[in-house]
């Protein structure tokens, strides 16, 4: 399938995603969808993976994160208290990648994730990203590979 093909089919089952979520979200809360905090490009050690090369050696992940929540009252209040601290998130991801190893990718995503909803109550839905840079697969390297996950208080 052609890139601008893939590129269009991943934004629709996005848009779709998005409009799921957004019928079982409480509609008092007009901006939770529409406002977003973005931490991309994390890039942790983890030994995750199904090869024992990966287990012993490990490797570096690329997380990325978009929390989707209201920001209206940090933004007119300048409180950090009515908002999410990235900073948190930030360290909440980087003990999950570098902690105990699983085996996918996607078991990592799940887990910061599920981590980020229930750490921070005022998130609404959650967007985690996980690639892993220059994968081998016998004679060919890739680019990397990545899982995308999005995940909202009422799937968690």
């Amino acid at each position: 399938m052609p890139a601008h093909l893939r590129e269009g089919l991943r934004v629709t089952l996005r848009l779709y995603l998005c409009l799921g979520i957004l019928h079982r979200m409480d509609h008092g809360k007009k901006n939770a969808l529409k406002d977003r905090i973005l931490l991309e490009g994390m890039i942790f050690h983890g030994n995750h993976g199904t090869l024992p090369a990966e287990r012993e050696l490990g490797q570096p992940f690329v997380v990325d994160v978009e929390l989707y929540l209201d920001l209206q009252p940090a933004g007119l209040s300048d409180d950090l208290a009515q908002t999410v601290d990235y900073s948190e998130v930030h360290l909440r991801a980087k003990s999950i990648v570098e902690g105990p190893p699983v085996n996918l990718t996607e078991a990592v995503a799940e887990r910061i994730a599920l981590a980020i909803l229930e750490d921070h109550p005022l998130v609404e839905a959650v967007r985690v990203k996980v690639a892993k840079p220059h994968v081998r697969l016998d004679d060919t390297v890739f680019a990397g590979s990545a899982v995308e996950i999005l995940r909202d208080r009422g799937a968690s």
